[in-house]
């Protein structure tokens, strides 16, 4: 990439040239009035870091464990749907980044390259994000797609049940394909390097759905299947029968309440994502990183906490990490990267994320990220707005 990038807004500037309109808001938009998404962001910011001196530098490490894994970092790609039509192969080209970097990539159920595409085409075993449809068959039959694939962990994502209005995607008429109205083509004609992309690939569809879903054969009868597909009645049982069924490792994705956190802890799941689906959901609803100390407090050891949501920095996982989380999931930040440049933009934004980590973390006072613990005598925050009265 030509262009001197020194953060993530960087590259969501260049993004926001070089994808069409309809796509690039589909990726950063929220519900409603976008507050739980902005919150997302800017509540990070009113968390303060301790800055320590004197204190040895030298051999600093950001390796660590998330579920099992090791990871070069503790940030993993998250599950984005439609990452396919951010850059052509959006999925393919993330997952090969990810996987050179050493950090877990997670494809969605409503991707564009289909589970085993990208399979195919990474050079390591991804984790793989499911959506419970209505179809438990097709549902199933994912499962075990996943496991054919060799995916390493299960994402179950469980704050989908029924689907926030955006509403950037209704004034833009969100498909895939491209609705082909006039604006959308006069903006399309605008970014010459994103359609000739797709014009090059085949995988303009969604891979996971089309052609393995009971009537859906071609894109004009998956709008109205995936309107019905999603089930208001999923429940914990749910949850027993998938693990059941995908028998490996396990991450419950959308809890953003301690008493949720509590039930999910008791399924056995080996982790939790701490996440309000980056906004997209109910508006009106805390933060991420707010809701982090409480359900940290709230399961203790039981069982893993991720968290997801507004982190676009290094600073932004350093915090998280010594709120409590094991690990932290990128989703917006990875896309603008893919949108500016394909793979080399998903690596330079990791390498980013990764810079802006370890200076930080060193900064601080501390040279290793598995020994920065939630804990009042050996944190790096000064001072936190959503401490609790267990935790900080």
């Amino acid at each position: 990439m030509r262009n001197t990038i020194t953060c993530i807004d960087d590259l969501k500037r260049l993004a926001q040239r070089r994808v069409p309109r309809m796509f690039y808001d589909y990726a950063d938009s929220g519900a409603w009035t976008e507050g739980t998404y902005r919150a997302n962001e800017s509540d990070f910011h009113r968390i303060k870091l301790r800055q320590r001196v004197a204190v040895d530098m030298r051999n600093r490490t950001l390796e660590s464990e998330m579920v099992g894994q090791k990871v070069a970092m503790p940030v993993a790609l998250a599950p984005t749907g439609l990452t396919g039509m951010q850059h052509a192969d959006g999925e393919i080209l993330a997952a090969r980044a990810a996987a050179k970097f050493g950090v877990p990539f997670t494809l969605s159920t409503m991707s564009i390259c289909s589970i085993e595409d990208v399979a195919a085409n990474s050079p390591a075993p991804f984790w793989f994000q499911l959506y419970v449809m209505r179809d438990r068959d097709f549902a199933g039959r994912l499962i075990d797609r996943a496991k054919a694939a060799g995916c390493s962990a299960l994402v179950l994502t469980l704050d989908l049940q029924i689907l926030g209005q955006r509403h950037k995607d209704v004034r833009n008429g969100l498909s895939a394909p491209p609705r082909l109205t006039l604006p959308n083509i006069i903006n399309m004609a605008t970014k010459p390097g994103w359609c000739l992309g797709m014009l090059g690939t085949k995988r303009r569809t969604f891979g996971n759905i089309v052609g393995h879903a009971k009537g859906v054969s071609d894109m004009s009868q998956l709008a109205s299947w995936t309107n019905e597909q999603f089930d208001p009645a999923l429940s914990w049982d749910d949850v027993a029968w998938i693990k059941e069924r995908w028998g490996g490792k396990l991450i419950l994705k959308g809890i953003l309440d301690a008493e949720d956190a509590k039930m999910a802890a008791k399924t056995g799941a080996d982790a939790i994502i701490v996440s309000n689906h980056g906004g997209r959901q109910l508006d009106g609803a805390l933060s991420s990183i707010a809701m982090l100390p409480r359900i940290v407090d709230a399961v203790g050891d039981q069982v893993e906490v991720h968290i997801d949501g507004g982190i676009r920095s290094g600073q932004d996982v350093l915090k998280s990490i010594a709120l409590g989380a094991k690990g932290t999931y990128i989703g917006r930040a990875f896309l603008y990267g893919l949108g500016a440049g394909g793979e080399a933009g998903v690596t330079k934004a990791l390498e980013v994320i990764r810079k802006e980590l370890d200076i930080t973390m060193a900064l601080c006072g501390h040279r290793d990220i598995r020994n920065i613990r939630h804990d009042m005598n050996d944190t790096i925050i000064a001072e936190n707005p959503f401490a609790t009265r267990k935790g900080m």
